[in-house]
């Protein structure tokens, strides 16, 4: 039996074994080892069991990400990022739909101290879905635009997904950070956008709130609500982009700035710090044993040739560039119906970044279109995993079937985000390559 015919033999094992409810990390380091050992010998298996993931963890930036981590847990256990949704309320509540408005500007505030989807879908639900349905808000809207809103944590920086991409890859966190930025403010705006016009064809969607109407005096203290996350993420990104620090760097720099906020705001409590830690271990801990995996399992598709195969047989038939990435589209859509973005990600990505390098597109501009399609698995059927979330914060009150209705405008419209960064690449790209 030739490597290659070893190596699909192994990856069809892989995907069993995930069927299987094997924990993705187990399964991508049992895959790994074994087809290491049918290929050579154990000596070789165990020698890379060794090796790879010495060198993998060895990795510098790799640490920003407890950093990253620990900077949003401190901010979430100590209710820093209340104040955004309310500061949002008393500026556009008056809009069409403007609490569910107020809930998308709230979600990309806490994003940027957090970078976790799921994070910033629970907190902003327990917080923004009761306050829509007091004011008779339709629930499916309700809820929908929280778990949607909720993907843009992974979008705007600091991102782990975009750490992780950027590790793998070798590409530039930072530039990865721009590009991911570009496209969560697009998406924050095609969200506004959708619900203005659903609200203004539909008002019965979400009637207008009850003394909607905020003075100025309402509306300055409102702002003043959202210092403490204002002057976390000022402090951190201006000193990312302005290349005062590195990514690494920049995550220690927030975590600490997070605590010393916190301790000023006077809800910095011995209780939070021990919850933000045990959170942080527990979270890097289960995603280095994914990336380590992911890692063997890049080592032994390399050895096999497997990844150049497919893309020479991919490119000989003579399919446009194009083709190629709306095929990628599709099978990262489908991974996302049944597997959590990390996994999705880490499992597919030792095969995926040889055929997107052969066929001219950049890595940098994949790694940002890679997220946003990840993210879009986290509101898409059966697994959904933040519509899952918005279920367990509104309980009884709303069944699955109308959140999953709920975000089904948002997933359109994030399907024609995706089409227009293949189509206009640079949109992506202009701020990194300004910003170098």
């Amino acid at each position: 039996m030739s490597d290659i015919q070893i190596a699909g033999l192994f990856v069809g094992a892989l995907f069993f074994l995930i069927l299987m409810r094997v924990p993705i990390g187990i399964s991508l380091i049992a895959v790994s080892f074994g087809g290491l050992w049918s290929m050579f010998n154990w000596n070789i298996a165990w020698g890379s069991l060794g090796i790879v993931p010495y060198n993998f963890a060895n990795s510098w930036v790799l640490s920003s990400i407890p950093a990253f981590l620990m900077m949003g847990f401190i901010c979430y256990h100590t209710r820093l990022t209340q104040g955004l949704f309310s500061a949002a309320q008393t500026w556009l509540s008056g809009l069409p739909g403007g609490l569910a408005i107020a809930s998308v500007f709230g979600c990309a505030g806490f994003a940027a101290v957090t970078g976790s989807s799921v994070a910033c879908s629970a907190a902003m639900g327990k917080i923004a879905v009761p306050e829509m349905m007091r004011n008779r808000y339709s629930p499916e809207l309700a809820t929908g635009t929280i778990a949607a809103a909720g993907t843009i944590g992974a979008l705007i920086p600091p991102s782990i997904l975009m750490i992780l991409y950027g590790i793998i890859s070798r590409q530039s966190v930072s530039q990865l950070f721009l590009g991911g930025l570009v496209v969560g403010i697009i998406t924050l705006a095609a969200y506004v956008l959708l619900i203005v016009v659903r609200v203004k064809l539909n008002p019965n969607l979400a009637p207008p709130v009850d003394g909607n109407r905020a003075t100025r005096a309402e509306k300055i203290k409102a702002l003043g609500q959202t210092w403490p996350v204002l002057l976390i993420v000022i402090g951190v990104f201006a000193g990312l982009f302005g290349g005062a620090f590195t990514p690494t760097e920049a995550g220690a720099i927030g975590a600490l700035l997070s605590m010393i906020v916190a301790a000023l705001y006077r809800t910095l409590t011995f209780r939070a710090i021990r919850m933000a830690v045990v959170e942080t271990i527990t979270t890097t801990a289960a995603l280095l044993i994914i990336a380590v995996g992911a890692s063997l399992l890049t080592r032994f598709l390399a050895l096999s040739g497997i990844g150049d195969a497919l893309s020479s047989s991919i490119l000989a038939f003579g399919v446009s560039p194009v083709l190629i990435m709306i095929g990628v589209v599709v099978v990262y859509l489908l991974l996302g119906m049944m597997l959590e973005p990390v996994g999705a990600m880490l499992l597919t990505l030792p095969i995926v970044l040889p055929l997107v390098d052969e066929t001219g597109y950049s890595l940098l501009w994949f790694g940002v279109v890679l997220v946003k399609l990840l993210e879009i698995g986290m509101i898409t059927p059966p697994m959904g995993m933040n519509v899952f979330v918005i279920k367990g914060v509104v309980g009884n009150a709303v069944s699955l079937t109308a959140v999953f209705r709920g975000v089904f405008w948002f997933v359109v419209i994030d399907l024609l985000i995706v089409a227009l960064l293949i189509a206009f690449p640079d949109i992506v790209l202009f701020l990194p390559r300004w910003m170098n």
